[in-house]
Order: C-alpha cells, then sequence, then structure tokens
C-alpha cells in the first residue's frame, strides 16, 4: 500500500492537520482519568464541594475540546479519503485506456471494473481509518501505560501480563484470516464476470431458453464468494468476543489486585479508578489496532491487485513527434509488408505474409470466410495490437513510431459491434469530432442513411440513446456509428463489416452516398456480403490468414478459386453467369489492349 499512498501527496497538509487533531484528541482522553481521579481523592473524599465543581468544570472544558478535535479530524479524514480515492481511481482508468487489446484481454474487463471500484474503495476505507488510529492507538496504548504505571507500578504487572495474551490473540485470528481475503477478491471477480455476462447477453440466454443454466452459474458463483466470506467473517468475528473477554478478566484482576492494595494502603480509591481507565484505553487501543489487522489484508490485498494494473506497461510504446511530422507530409497511405500476427497462446498465427498497399481515392475490399483473420488485420491498422513481423506503414511512417493519438486522428474507425454511449444523438455522432457543427452532424447522418429514423424520433438529434444503445435496432446503431466516422472526415476510413445489419437496399444507397464523401480518402471495407465489395478497387481474398488473390472483382472471378466459392455461396445462378460473363469480358479486353 506504500506505493499507492504516494497519490496523498496534495493532501500533505490536511493529513497533517488530521495527525494534530488525534494528538490533541489523544491527549485529553489520557487526561481525563487523572482529573476524575483527583475529583475522587481531594473532591469526594475531603468533601471539597468547590473543588468538585472547579474541576468538574475542567474536565468538561477537556472533554469538549476532545471532541471538536474528534468531530474534525472525522471531517478531514473522510475529505482526504474521497479525494485519495478520486485521484487513485482516476489514475488507473488513465492508465489502463492506454492498454492495448492484449493487455485488456490478459486481466479482463470484470476484473479491471472490480479493481478500479471495489478494490479502490477496501483501500479508501483503511486510510481514514488509519489517519485515525496510526497516532491514536499508539499514543493512548503508550501513554496509557505510562501513566497506569504512574498511578501504581505494581498493579501495573496485571497489563504486562494481559498485554501479550491480547496481542498473541490478535496475530492468531488475524493470520488465519489474512490467506482468505485475497481468495475472496478473486471470487468477487468471478461473480463480477457472470454477473456481467448475464446481463449483456440476456438477448441469447433468452432465445435458447438458458435461463435455468445462468441461474445455475450465479448461484454457484454467489455460494462460492458467500462461503468464503462466512469463513473469513467466522474467524474475524471471534475477535471482539475474545477482546471483551480478555478485557472483562483484566478489569476483575485489577479491581480485586486494586482492593488489595487499597485495604494496604498502598493506594487511593480515586487512583484506582483512573488505574482501570487506563487499562481500559490501553485495551482499547489494541481493539483498534486488532480491527486495523482485520481491514489491512484484505485492503493489501485490493492494493496489490491495483499496483498489478498500474505496474502493467502497456506493449505498445508511443512514437515520436519527429515521425508524427513526417507522416503530415502524405496523407492516406497505407501499406503493410509481410505482415505477420500471433495471438497470444494461439497454436497457428492469425496472419502471415499479408503484403498489399492502398491509396487515397480508392476502396480496398477484404473479405474472407469466418475466422480468416479478416477483423485481425483491421485492427492492426489504428494499433489496437502490435504486428508481431513485418510493418505497417501509414502516410510512409511505421505505425510504431507514431505517436497513437496522431496515427488513430488519421483514422475514422467503425467496429464490427457498434458502440454506442449513454447520451443524445447528436452527443454519440459529435464523439466522433467533438466541435462538430449541428450542419455536420446532420449531413454525416445523412450520408450514413440515417436521418429518416432520426427524424422519426420525438426529439430528433436530441433523442436519448439510453446505455449500450438497447433503445434502437442493429441497423440504427450501425449506422450511427458510421455516422459518427463520417463527421471525423479523416484520410483513412475503416469499416469492420459495419453493413451486415443493413437490408441490400440501404446498404447499396450507404455505399453510394460513400463514394461521393470519401472521393480524397483511402477507404478499407471488412464484409460478408459480394454485393458489397464487387464495386472495389481493390479486393483482398484472405484464407487462414494468408491472402489468397488480390485484385478487382474481374481479376478474381476469373483467377481466384476461393473467391469464386464465395462469390458462388451468395449469388444466384443468373447473377453468377452474369458476373462470369463480366469477368470474361474484362479479361477478352485486357488481351486485345496490346
Amino acid at each position: 500500500m506504500k506505493k499507492l499512498f504516494a497519490f496523498l501527496k496534495p493532501y500533505r497538509l490536511p493529513v497533517t492537520f488530521v495527525l494534530v487533531l488525534i494528538f490533541l484528541q489523544s491527549l485529553s482522553d489520557l487526561y481525563l482519568p487523572t482529573l476524575m481521579s483527583d475529583i475522587v481523592d481531594h473532591g469526594i473524599v475531603q468533601g471539597d464541594t468547590p473543588y468538585i465543581f472547579k474541576i468538574g468544570g475542567f474536565m468538561l472544558l477537556v472533554a469538549a475540546l476532545g471532541g471538536l478535535c474528534s468531530i474534525a479530524a472525522s471531517y478531514y479524514s473522510s475529505k482526504v479519503a474521497a479525494g485519495f480515492g478520486k485521484i487513485l481511481r482516476g489514475k488507473v482508468f488513465t492508465h489502463v485506456e492506454n492498454f492495448s487489446l492484449q493487455e485488456f484481454d490478459k486481466i479482463g474487463t470484470a476484473s479491471l471494473i472490480t479493481r478500479t471500484t471495489n478494490d479502490i474503495t477496501q483501500v479508501q476505507q483503511v486510510l481514514t481509518m488509519m489517519m485515525r488510529m496510526m497516532i491514536s492507538a499508539p499514543m493512548m496504548c503508550i501513554g496509557g501505560i505510562i501513566m497506569a504505571v504512574s498511578k501504581d507500578a505494581k498493579l501495573s504487572l496485571v497489563i504486562v501480563v494481559v498485554v501479550p495474551v491480547l496481542a498473541g490473540a490478535i496475530f492468531l485470528i488475524a493470520s488465519r484470516g489474512m490467506p482468505l481475503f485475497k481468495a475472496l477478491q478473486k471470487k468477487l471477480d468471478h461473480l463480477n464476470l457472470v454477473l456481467r455476462e448475464g446481463l449483456t447477453g440476456i438477448r441469447v440466454i433468452r432465445s435458447f431458453n438458458r435461463i435455468e443454466h445462468e441461474e445455475v452459474r450465479f448461484r454457484a458463483a454467489n455460494r462460492d464468494l458467500t462461503d468464503t466470506a462466512t469463513k473469513v467473517n467466522r474467524i474475524m468475528a471471534a475477535m471482539m468476543p475474545v477482546m471483551m473477554l480478555i478485557m472483562n478478566f483484566c478489569s476483575i484482576a485489577i479491581v480485586w489486585f486494586g482492593g488489595i492494595r487499597i485495604s494496604e494502603g498502598h493506594m487511593q480509591v480515586g487512583d484506582l479508578m483512573a488505574f482501570l481507565q487506563y487499562a481500559m484505553q490501553i485495551m482499547f487501543s489494541l481493539i483498534m489496532v486488532s480491527m486495523m489487522f482485520v481491514m489491512i489484508p484484505r485492503a493489501s490485498v485490493s492494493a496489490g491487485r491495483i499496483n498489478e494494473v498500474l505496474d502493467m506497461r502497456p506493449d505498445m510504446k508511443d512514437g515520436d513527434a519527429a515521425h508524427a511530422e513526417q507522416a503530415r507530409l502524405k496523407k492516406g497511405y497505407v501499406e503493410f509488408q509481410n505482415v505477420g500476427f500471433n495471438y497470444p497462446g494461439a497454436e497457428k498465427p492469425a496472419l502471415s505474409g499479408i503484403s498489399f498497399h492502398a491509396e487515397p481515392g480508392e476502396t480496398t475490399a477484404i473479405i474472407g470466410g469466418t475466422g480468416s483473420g479478416k477483423s485481425t488485420l483491421i485492427s492492426l491498422i489504428p494499433r489496437f495490437y502490435d504486428v508481431g513481423e513485418g510493418r505497417i506503414l501509414v502516410d510512409g511512417v511505421d505505425v510504431r513510431e507514431m505517436p497513437q493519438a496522431v496515427l488513430r486522428a488519421k483514422i475514422g474507425f467503425v467496429p464490427q459491434k457498434a458502440v454506442l454511449f449513454s447520451g443524445t444523438i447528436a452527443d454519440n455522432i459529435r464523439y466522433g469530432k467533438e466541435e462538430a457543427t449541428d450542419e455536420e452532424i446532420q449531413h454525416a447522418a445523412s450520408i450514413a442513411q440515417a436521418s429518416d429514423f432520426i427524424a422519426g424520433m420525438p426529439e430528433g438529434f436530441n433523442s436519448v440513446i439510453a446505455q449500450g444503445g438497447t433503445n434502437v435496432s442493429g441497423g440504427q446503431k450501425q449506422r450511427l456509428s458510421i455516422a459518427r466516422a463520417l463527421v471525423r472526415r479523416p484520410e483513412i476510413y475503416v469499416f469492420d463489416d459495419s453493413f451486415s445489419a443493413l437490408d441490400f437496399k440501404t446498404d447499396a444507397l450507404l455505399r453510394a452516398a460513400l463514394k461521393g464523401e470519401t472521393g480524397d480518402a483511402t477507404v478499407l471495407i471488412v464484409a460478408q456480403r459480394v454485393t458489397t465489395v464487387m464495386d472495389a478497387d481493390r479486393i483482398i481474398v484472405l484464407e487462414d490468414g494468408e491472402i489468397a488473390g488480390i485484385g478487382t472483382h474481374r481479376e478474381l472471378m476469373s483467377g481466384c478459386g476461393v473467391y469464386r466459392e464465395i462469390v458462388a455461396s451468395q449469388l444466384s445462378e443468373s447473377a453468377l453467369q452474369e458476373a462470369a460473363e463480366t469477368a470474361a469480358a474484362g479479361d477478352s479486353g485486357k488481351e486485345e489492349t496490346p
């Protein structure tokens, strides 16, 4: 946790103030039993009423000052802990945003959410307790011992015997509970994972009538977490009864032996009362320490998990500004040079030997069977992953040597799974360009064929999109995602199977509108439909992560068997015959050209 406490630097002054207030409160608590002893021995025993009122009034004043210090310390410690949590959450979130997809895959989204919320809350709670107790507990313990010895040194032998017994009990209980806290956090991660899958995949679960199966999964994860939590709580719950039992035996011993000391004339009644209170203060200080022992192990596990995220250095190193300047000399050029890529732990490469180029004003389409590597190839351009072999050039610069912000500013990316954020439709489109005007947003929506359904919504562009876009259809989500990329007006457009949820009419209208809008830009389209890619300037056919063919529709129909199979599986016989005749005509035209 020491590493995390470095984030307390902005709060050094409030922390110091809290410690001073706790110090003053502890002094007042230590002084009160002595004042009470004086009232008994000098006021009550001697019948001195004015002395009782005088010292009693002073006691009230000391208690009031101690109470004010306690209230102020609680306020400032809570404020510091809340600020610390805010800074730490911001740091973790910012750091995680720089992760590549490999780091996300390694830790897991559910675990990252738990670490950013529950784990930081655990550390925050312990910080509040530590600021209150790390001065108070030692001071009350040491100060109590000194004051008790000053009242009667021989009677202090009772405390000398009790304190090691109490400390041993605390250590024994805490040592058994500590290993379980790490398991508890891991099981909380697993419960979050099951819950997240159950909520996000509710449509699939219902459609396959697997609700009971998911309930069984959730109950198993929930029971596992509950059993571990019960085991931890059972162990830790034993701490307080044991503490109270030892304290009560200590009180009995003090009263017993103190009574003997009084009868022998070695001690006064007021001193015994003060001694008993000092003994209780010592015991309570140890109980406060035991409470910290309960919370610190869990917070230590949480701190370790947070540090694991903060210490994880992204595999991707950002490029320098010099290469960014070099990239500004060209616009929209993309080149793959013998690119290969492996997913971590995969037996065979996802891509190998990929080489092609795409230029401004051209449309490059990528087609292939399921699992052929189309989306993987597209994901390498904005550096969601880094290549394993070869290199990718954008505007003549290796993407690994270019600052990621500069690289991604050149790209308008439309993912395979359309993602919308909570907010209005205008907010979602403006996500691609913060300073976009209303006219630019409307124009982008028009090109994306989204204007009609937006106009039909109650508040048009100000209509609210629910979390995850659950109040719009799949095709509407895709069109809004496309509009978000269009409003950016980038040098390179990347469409990762972004037309799959559109009907053929909307698909055709959208592609026709895109031609006029993206005329000076480089367009890369991943698609499953042959009709989407037929008009592309260049079609890349992928099979098992390798290029099976590159060319136009005509060239591939005559020279690429894999492409012909894809076309044959999608087009009718008449359409296939027409495509073959078109290809043949193109070939004969090429032969006559010389």
